[in-house]
């Protein structure tokens, strides 16, 4: 009973924290607080209260208990206090015939629906996360693919904080991470190396066969690319992500385009030196798998989003 919002009602001068409660479309406060709010004596509220239970106007379930801490001479002290919620707050404003009543009736109202809104958006966005998460494991279940459940929470839980930025709820902002400059460029002559060196090539005989010619060289040109002498992508993280990224989205391959992205961003790193950190990968094998899936199933709209989950993974792993 104790999970409340705190949530200030002013008028003019004076202000007040009001526990909201939105699991049951309510607010709660004390007899003081009441008193406070309707300028009148605890007594007086007290009177009132009594007279509406007596009434049959409310009955006790518009009273609930609380815990406080109070400060009692050098020490802390837990006590239960009475609650009482809207309706009785309002019943309690008409008797005592208060003008601030009618603001806060008018206010705690406002606050609820807006609540009541918001949860409904947080709670489709929860649903949307869910649903993304059970989209990959089936896809990794399809693929055959092995990898820890506790990787895949890990990638989805940061992938649900990124939504945030989508939908404004910026409490866990993922923000982009300064990064460190590259020392190395990754050529097209070094991709194909590597790409005809995988083991995959014998089992397919069109992996690595790009789907139009100058494909790959597109790719390396967007990583690259300068605007007015100045890099789109200066660090190497940030260039890293986008390498992933792009070799994933656009479909470069005939066949294997994760496996390769995977195994190329890998290659970028370690060639900048910034895949081993303290004898440890900064990224887990299981981890880059499920955020390259990841990043296969994400719309279009979410790229810089997906960018920037991939360069804070790379972070973390510092």
């Amino acid at each position: 009973m104790d999970k409340f919002e705190l949530v200030k009602f002013t008028d003019n001068n004076f202000e007040i924290n009001v526990r909201a409660d939105i699991d049951n479309d309510t607010v709660w406060l004390t007899q003081k607080e009441m008193a406070l709010l309707f300028e009148v004596s605890i007594d007086n509220i007290s009177l009132h209260i009594k007279n509406i239970l007596k009434e049959n106007e409310l009955d006790i379930s518009s009273i609930e208990e609380s815990s406080v801490v109070q400060i009692e001479g050098n020490r802390k002290v837990n006590r239960r206090i009475k609650i009482y919620n809207l309706d009785m707050i309002i019943s309690v404003g008409y008797r005592v015939k208060s003008q601030r009543g009618i603001l806060f009736r008018k206010w705690a109202n406002k606050i609820l629906k807006e609540y009541l809104i918001q949860g409904y958006s947080i709670n489709q966005k929860r649903i949307s996360a869910l649903n993304k998460t059970i989209e990959i494991q089936n896809k990794m279940l399809a693929s055959s693919l092995n990898i820890e459940q506790e990787a895949l929470v890990n990638v989805i839980e940061e992938y649900t904080k990124a939504l945030d930025l989508l939908d404004n709820y910026d409490h866990q902002c993922l923000i982009k991470p300064k990064g460190n400059e590259s020392i190395y460029k990754l050529t097209y002559s070094d991709c194909r190396t590597i790409i005809d060196s995988m083991k995959f090539k014998t089992t397919s005989s069109v992996f690595g066969v790009e789907k139009e010619e100058g494909k790959l060289n597109g790719i390396l040109a967007a990583v690259y690319q300068n605007v007015f002498g100045q890099e789109v992508y200066p660090s190497l993280e940030e260039k890293a992500a986008h390498l992933l990224y792009f070799l994933v989205k656009d479909h470069p391959f005939a066949d294997g385009c994760k496996r390769i992205a995977a195994t190329l961003f890998l290659e970028f790193l370690n060639k900048n030196h910034a895949l081993i950190k303290g004898g440890k990968k900064i990224i887990a094998n299981d981890t880059l798998v499920a955020i390259t899936v990841l990043t296969a199933e994400s719309r279009p709209e979410e790229k810089d989003v997906m960018i920037k989950l991939i360069m804070n993974f790379l972070d973390k792993g510092k």
